[in-house]
């Protein structure tokens, strides 16, 4: 007579695991320094609530050891990179639109704990209901990063530049004109040596 395999009941006992865990729907309500999460059942029975920070080893610490669970998180400042985290964990992603979730935008009680249900209720009923958006790459993130770092130093550097102008005009005196990456200490040497002493610090910091 065969012995039946004992592994039978833990195959199973997986398989039902991984089921529930497939079944379940989370809503994230990202904050700046911590987040807050519910997670539904399939029936829409509250199984637990609680709170994460808002890093990756507090994402990870959290929601790495699930298996596939479907996991509905707001557009926001965090977003981006806590949806690929969270797509890197297997996770199913849903990014809402926050224009789109009049639930939570018009809410008169705004409340973390009650939008990360809302969030996980209508993901649990229908995604479509999020009106979900899909984040850039991190690459393509970065690039666009490196973009805006340069039109921010290029306006501040303009704004040192008018300001220096400003300054001398207020002496009755005037910078030479020319572009604002031209602009140095250099530059002011038309100007008397008193006042040149006062801008320098200004336009050594357009040209350090």
């Amino acid at each position: 007579m065969k012995k039946r395999s004992s592994s039978q009941p833990s195959q199973k006992r997986t398989m039902k695991a991984k089921r529930t865990q497939e079944s379940v729907t989370i809503g994230v309500d990202l904050g700046d320094r911590n987040s807050r999460y519910c997670m539904l059942s399939s029936d829409g029975e509250i199984l637990r609530e609680g709170q994460v920070p808002t890093t990756k080893a507090g994402m990870m610490a959290t929601f790495g050891s699930w298996g596939r669970v479907r996991i509905a998180i707001e557009v926001g400042t965090h977003s981006p990179w806590v949806s690929r985290l969270l797509a890197g964990l297997g996770h199913e992603v849903i990014v809402a639109n926050p224009r789109q979730v009049k639930l939570i935008t018009e809410s008169t009680r705004k409340d973390d704990r009650l939008d990360a249900q809302t969030l996980a209720r209508l993901a649990r009923i229908d995604p479509q209901l999020l009106r979900p958006i899909q984040h850039r790459s991190e690459k393509a993130q970065t690039a666009l990063m490196v973009i805006r770092v340069r039109a921010a130093l290029l306006a501040v550097r303009t704004s040192l530049v008018n300001t220096a102008r400003g300054l001398a005009k207020a002496m009755g005196e005037r910078l030479p004109k020319c572009d604002a990456d031209q602009m140095g200490v250099l530059k002011a040497e038309s100007v008397p040596a008193k006042l040149r002493q006062l801008l320098e610090p200004l336009l050594k910091e357009v040209n350090p």
